[in-house]
């Protein structure tokens, strides 16, 4: 019916799921497993997609292949093997006003490791160190400081932000956050602000970690304004989409000083070119989008779409929807 949210007007009927990935066959066995009488199609190839969805209510995919939607006609529910949806939410299918979930949360654990090792190593001068290294120089780091009494804002207390805050809550660091969502703080929050206090945030912070979708609302949000307001002695991080920080307005803002240095998973564009100034400073770190890699992501993963196979089939509204109009 006309106005009634993708959610609520699952089907119960699941019958076919389509696996489009290059998933471990232990996992494609987990489910056959669990669910005797699914018809499970495992076809990673995106050419031999479009056939293969024939008669498919469910499809487990990186994204979909406009040829493969036209051809879907069965197609009911989406589970997108990532988090981020940015580049994968095209008006095609959001037209066909699909169940879509994803894989948000999976990689929570191991990207908030992944901000505190970036933290850490600021912390102890390893950047510095491992340049000596290289040049098998001895010498001591320029600055080296404790995490324990510092202050981490945290922009976006999602999963990976809650995850990161109790971690930095544990080192004895204050955490404060910023949500758009009202609620009880995530645990080892001190104190949650809304978006329009983002400044305030940044102004109480000695390192913001930025774990942010990206959207309309979040594209540039960090500019010049925003690392004016942040402390000259901060350090900003960012393991949500290379977007959402203006890069020139970030590079300007390290060569005038205006930050002590950031730790960039994500860049804009990808790959960062080789001619960027990032590159060089040496108050960057840049990992290179691989903060989302760990061993156990279908570990945690097959749980989801596992789970969402059975509330599917008892019409029960899904785990991780996707909320197409906001874009995560």
């Amino acid at each position: 019916m006309p106005g009634e949210r993708a959610e609520e007007r699952a089907v119960a009927e699941l019958s076919r799921l389509v696996v489009g990935i290059d998933l471990d066959p232990a996992y494609v066995e987990r489910i056959r497993e669990a669910f005797p009488d699914l018809e499970v199609v495992v076809c990673a190839d995106p050419a031999e997609l479009p056939a293969a969805l024939e008669g498919a209510q469910g499809l487990v995919t990186w994204r979909v292949p406009p040829e493969a939607l036209a051809a879907a006609t069965a197609l009911r529910w989406v589970h997108f093997a990532g988090a981020g949806v940015d580049g994968v939410l095209s008006p095609a299918l959001v037209e066909r006003n699909l169940v879509l979930t994803n894989n948000s949360g999976v990689a929570a654990p191991n990207i908030a490791e992944h901000l505190l090792a970036m933290m850490l190593a600021f912390a102890r001068g390893l950047p510095e160190l491992m340049r000596y290294q290289v040049r098998h120089e001895w010498h001591h780091p320029s600055r080296r400081f404790e995490l324990a009494g510092q202050t981490l804002g945290v922009v976006g207390l999602g999963d990976i932000g809650a995850e990161l805050a109790w971690r930095a809550a544990a080192l004895g660091m204050r955490v404060i956050g910023l949500r758009r969502r009202p609620g009880e703080p995530p645990r080892g929050v001190e104190r949650v602000y809304p978006p329009e206090a983002l400044h305030e945030l940044l102004g109480e912070s000695d390192h913001v970690a930025i774990c942010l979708p990206l959207t309309p609302r979040t594209r540039h949000l960090f500019g010049p304004a925003e690392f004016r307001a942040m402390r000259r002695d901060a350090y900003l991080y960012n393991i949500g989409r290379g977007a959402i920080v203006d890069q020139e307005a970030l590079i300007a803002a390290l060569q005038a000083g205006e930050i002590a240095g950031a730790g960039l998973d994500v860049t804009d564009p990808e790959p960062l070119p080789p001619d960027s100034p990032l590159w060089d400073m040496p108050n960057v770190l840049i990992t290179n989008h691989t903060s989302g890699g760990t061993p156990r992501y279908w570990e945690r993963g097959i749980e989801v779409v596992l789970d969402n196979i059975g509330r599917f089939r008892r019409d029960e509204p899904l785990r991780n929807v996707v909320d197409q109009r906001e874009g995560y």
